[in-house]
């Protein structure tokens, strides 16, 4: 059995033995943790600010817009902590019972913000429907500097996080829903421009109900793909069958089977198979070649190698023909 532990500072130690199982695994993190938790931080506490000064402004101002918007910035500022949460309990390091650690509470916290998106969207459409038959008079004049404020913040926030990297998905989602919080102020202060000249004061829950709509035009797919993450699918960056043609090509190997890729966390990936080679086991330099292959070339961070000398089908193989 072969062992390869490959970190980023490429320092790597390895010991075989004279079983059929290469095991290899590497950890590959993206960004750095201390620019996430200063982004989490400032715009968690950027909003959580915003959101009390908007919801107080827009009860004010009766201003739907205003308030829905807050509620959707309250459900951003609970996502960003649970995105956050998951970011610092992700870094645990594995023990007996959690043999991969928790990276997985990233899948988890991705899912929950969407969720929470959802509910947020609800209770906004609700309210905005409510108003339609008799919109009241809004100061208008409220609603667009409160509104501008809000671009600012979202926007701010947005861009931290963008510069922290969002090829975490968990990240990319706090990311999302500062970019549309920003866009939606924007219209927000459009709305309040045009009642301010017009009077038309329907406009406020009209653009309660367009917040809805960007709202859940972004989360439906980070809704998406952290339930194909949870539901242990290829990760949509990682192509299953590029890697089974790469598998089959390598010198010596006759057949591939039992290929698993799935998502062990927004960031890491992972990958098992059995590799058919009735020339025999290929020794370690060529398992850590294939390894370095699937890491550069196909982005699977933690791979496990079984070598099947022979052409016979295991048990676990019929299992899964019979399934």
């Amino acid at each position: 059995m072969a062992h390869d532990h490959h970190h980023d500072d490429h320092h790597g130690h390895g010991h075989h033995d004279h079983g059929g199982h290469a095991h290899v695994g590497g950890h590959h993190h993206h960004g750095d943790p201390s620019v996430h938790g200063r982004a989490f931080i400032i715009a968690i506490v950027l909003n959580s600010i915003f959101v009390a000064v908007e919801f107080g402004y827009g009860y004010a101002a009766d201003s739907t817009a205003l308030m829905a918007d807050a509620g959707h910035n309250l459900s951003d500022v609970l996502g960003l902590a649970l995105a956050w949460a998951a970011v610092i309990v992700g870094r645990r390091s594995p023990n007996q019972r959690f043999t991969y650690g928790l990276r997985s509470t990233s899948i988890l916290a991705a899912l929950a913000n969407a969720m929470l998106l959802l509910v947020a969207c609800g209770a906004i459409g609700w309210e905005a429907l409510q108003r339609f038959t008799q919109p009241p008079a809004v100061s208008s004049v409220t609603v667009m500097v409160v509104a501008a404020i809000g671009i600012v913040v979202n926007g701010l926030s947005a861009w931290m996080f963008v510069r922290a990297g969002t090829s975490d998905l968990n990240i990319r989602g706090a990311y999302l829903h500062m970019a549309a919080d920003a866009a939606v102020s924007l219209g927000v202060v459009a709305a309040g421009l045009i009642m301010l000249y017009t009077g038309w004061y329907w406009l406020d829950p009209l653009t309660g109900l367009v917040i809805v709509t960007v709202i859940l035009g972004g989360t439906w797919g980070l809704l998406r793909q952290s339930m194909h993450l949870a539901l242990n699918a290829v990760p949509p960056h990682i192509d299953a069958t590029a890697v089974a043609e790469y598998l089959r090509a390598l010198p010596g190997v006759t057949d591939i089977h039992d290929l698993h890729i799935w998502g062990m966390s927004t960031t890491e990936s992972a990958l098992t198979v059995h590799l058919v080679m009735p020339s025999g086991y290929p020794g370690d330099r060529a398992v850590d070649d294939i390894t370095q292959q699937l890491r550069e070339h196909f982005a699977v961070h933690h791979s496990t190698l079984q070598i099947e000398q022979g052409t016979t089908q295991h048990a676990c193989c019929l299992q899964a023909q019979s399934a």
